[in-house]
């Protein structure tokens, strides 16, 4: 039998949790994003909605990942990993366009949520190493 964490209900909802937030922030921009370019961020749509609807795509299929973690966080480890780098590089970016070059406000919001998954996503994977692979 396989050892789990002391607390595994709560990272186990933070995974539901991503997985939620990233289907529903990747299908919101995928499919609404004429609407929150032209209605909400007051930018003009870009010459290739393409490459925005290719990064939504990406966020959904995060969200499929993070739902694998969900229903089970030790088999899908890996994902978190690679969920963590996923967040990283957007909060990176997301910042530098925003505090730089004047890019929505609204990316950064993202950012900063991105970063508490960050930070909850490492918690959880210091308590599996502590925890279960001891």
């Amino acid at each position: 039998m396989q050892k789990q964490l002391s607390k595994e209900k709560p990272y186990r909802y933070l995974f539901l949790i991503a997985a939620l937030y990233d289907f529903i922030l990747g299908f919101v921009f995928f499919v609404f994003m004429g609407f929150i370019f032209d209605h909400i961020l007051n930018i003009s749509l870009p010459t290739y909605p393409a490459f925005y609807q290719v990064a939504a795509a990406f966020i959904f299929v995060m969200g499929i990942g993070f739902y694998f973690v969900y229903l089970n966080m030790y088999r899908n480890i890996d994902i978190v990993k690679v969920g963590i780098a996923f967040k990283l590089f957007y909060t990176g970016l997301a910042f530098y366009y925003v505090f730089v070059e004047n890019m929505p406000w609204i990316f950064s919001v993202f950012g900063f949520l991105d970063l508490i998954f960050i930070v909850f996503f490492v918690f959880f994977l210091r308590a599996v190493r502590r925890e279960v692979q001891t």
